[in-house]
């Protein structure tokens, strides 16, 4: 009993960062060629009409949920990151597994060379991410669930972009592994 004290001060504390980390979020800022006359009226006056996204009729920006659907015309790259990440995963204080995910960031055309050059920052942070999943117990049990899948892609995508800003679109997980030892 005594040793499960602790575990559960540890996922009130998660629990409550996540909380106060989500009503902190600085409001979404609108796009580059948004009205401005639109954004007010949708943030602080009357709300828009129904289907009225600023007159300019384009799609209001989603900070929150997935990504947009795939659009041909934006012009995106995929920079895979060479090395794998791997995640320990204690269990009793002892390593009972391991993670190895190998990571790709998609990034705005021609930005590739921008993600390798800061691929150390890049990695100390999404590292960072996996170590804290790990402790919470996100990757015991089914792992690969998507609501699990969806709350790491947008813990490393806040990570990538706290690195690389707004060039950075998505990452995408394209190997994850679980090896119990």
């Amino acid at each position: 009993m005594k040793k499960l004290i602790p575990v559960i001060l540890a996922l009130i504390g998660l629990g409550g960062g996540l909380f106060a980390g989500q009503m902190l979020r600085p409001p979404p800022e609108p796009e580059a060629g948004a009205d401005p006359a639109a954004a007010a009226s949708t943030e602080g006056g009357e709300p828009a009409a129904a289907g009225d996204h600023g007159g300019g009729g384009a799609a209001p920006a989603h900070s929150d949920g997935p990504p947009p659907p795939y659009d041909p015309d934006l012009q995106r790259e995929y920079a895979k990151l060479d090395r794998q990440f791997i995640a320990p995963i204690v269990e009793h204080e002892e390593v009972a597994a391991l993670l190895i995910l190998t990571l790709s960031i998609e990034v705005d055309a021609g930005q590739t060379a921008v993600v390798f050059e800061r691929e150390p920052k890049l990695r100390d942070r999404f590292l960072k991410v996996l170590f804290r999943h790990a402790q919470s117990g996100a990757f015991n049990g089914a792992f690969t669930a998507a609501p699990v899948m969806d709350d790491l892609r947008g813990s490393l995508l806040e990570a990538a972009r706290s690195v690389l800003g707004p060039m950075a679109h998505d990452v995408l997980v394209t190997d994850i592994i679980r090896q119990d030892l």
